[in-house]
């Protein structure tokens, strides 16, 4: 049983001595002198929760740059797509490792995925230690038979980890999965109780194709074929109206807003304040780096303040805690991950960040310079499941 002591960290206005031990919060407050098989002066520190990216491409790091500023149909159909049928599995291992080395070195400890040859996504969470549920991904491009086969391998899958990867049923987007796949994704995904991780409204395009092919909204038509469920994350939900709203939130439907994504792509503007007042969860997601173009959660963290604020017309509309909460604590929740929070007994998820650098000072509210002014080079030390990634303090 290993322990970890993190000393004179700053956490609810005060220093404290924090001892981690068999991978939890076991004492906030723990007496000067306890011993641990780990000791790191966090004098100076802050003590945070660190982030959950529910939406992410790992493997497109590699496509980073390699196709901008252009709308999202031209930008998969002409450039994207066409660039992945050459990517090979040993492609797809560098780019994850590239995306890991990335979302740690930047505070995020776990990431929703989306994408194929999962093997290689998986041998790169082993390595680096993070938590990820990672999509089984379906694409009606493929033929059926293949498709099927890939939910039946879903019933035998073992997580190596032990507890830090789930794997999720990943149907791309209305636009790609037929009916009859999108249903039986849905009816395995809650047989075996996984998550089931789908693009949902991110264009005005995907509407309009949608209403034209099924005479109804993409919301009502998942809503319609009985896909939508608790267990299920929405990636973007740009384009809704109120009943749309009124359906995810009763449904308990998890959305991942990706506002870098959907700013760099004009997809839309995120309509949060409905969604909100319709009491849906929400999460935030970096997207993949191929349209965002980082995987930083602090900086997601930022910009979806600022977007609620700007769109709505009104400054207290997303206050910097709510942000906070939603990089954290509601993309932990999401996914039963019994984190995102520092508390004794929650599982030891957490950030060290440095309350000398300029950009967190001087020190008025904690959580706004966090929100609004820092940036991910104010990180000190990441930790997941009471190991530490990433370090500086020693």
């Amino acid at each position: 049983m290993h322990t970890l002591l993190l000393k004179n960290a700053w956490l609810d206005g005060a220093c404290k001595n924090v001892l981690i031990e068999d991978c939890r919060f076991k004492t906030i407050g723990a007496p000067d002198g306890t011993p641990a098989d780990e000791v790191i002066d966090a004098s100076g520190k802050a003590l945070l929760p660190p982030f959950y990216n529910t939406h992410t491409h790992a493997a497109m790091s590699l496509l980073r740059g390699y196709a901008d500023d252009m709308p999202l149909q031209r930008w998969l159909t002409d450039y994207i797509w066409p660039f992945e049928n050459k990517m090979t599995a040993a492609d797809i291992r560098k780019g994850s490792l590239l995306a890991a080395r990335e979302m740690i070195t930047t505070g995020t400890v776990f990431f929703s995925d989306m994408y194929f040859d999962i093997d290689e996504t998986i041998k790169v969470v082993q390595e680096t230690g993070m938590r990820a549920a990672i999509g089984v991904t379906f694409v009606e491009s493929h033929t059926k038979s293949q498709q099927y086969e890939k939910l039946e391998t879903l019933r035998h899958w073992v997580d190596p980890t032990g507890g830090l990867i789930t794997l999720t049923v990943a149907p791309h987007a209305v636009y790609t999965v037929g009916p009859e796949l999108l249903v039986r994704c849905a009816e395995v995904a809650r047989e075996l109780g996984m998550k089931l991780h789908i693009h949902l409204s991110e264009t005005r395009r995907e509407v309009d194709d949608c209403i034209r092919e099924h005479s109804m909204t993409p919301v009502r038509y998942l809503d319609k074929l009985g896909v939508l469920g608790d267990n299920v994350i929405a990636a973007h939900v740009v384009h809704v109206d109120e009943e749309e709203a009124a359906i995810l939130a009763a449904r308990g439907v998890t959305i991942s807003h990706c506002p870098c994504s959907n700013m760099k792509l004009a997809s839309g503007v995120f309509p949060y304040k409905m969604l909100h007042k319709a009491g849906c969860r929400i999460t935030l997601g970096t997207d993949g780096d191929s349209s965002n173009n980082n995987l930083d959660m602090r900086e997601e963290m930022k910009f979806a303040a600022l977007q609620a604020k700007s769109s709505s017309g009104d400054p207290e509309t997303m206050p910097a805690d709510e942000a906070l909460a939603m990089a954290t604590r509601a993309g932990a929740e999401a996914f039963g991950i019994d984190a995102g929070v520092i508390a004794e007994g929650k599982l030891a998820d957490a950030l060290l960040v440095d309350l000398q650098d300029v950009q967190m000072q001087p020190l008025h509210n904690l959580v706004s310079n966090w929100v609004y002014a820092a940036s991910s080079r104010c990180i000190d030390t990441v930790i997941c499941n009471g190991k530490v990634l990433m370090t500086q303090s020693r």
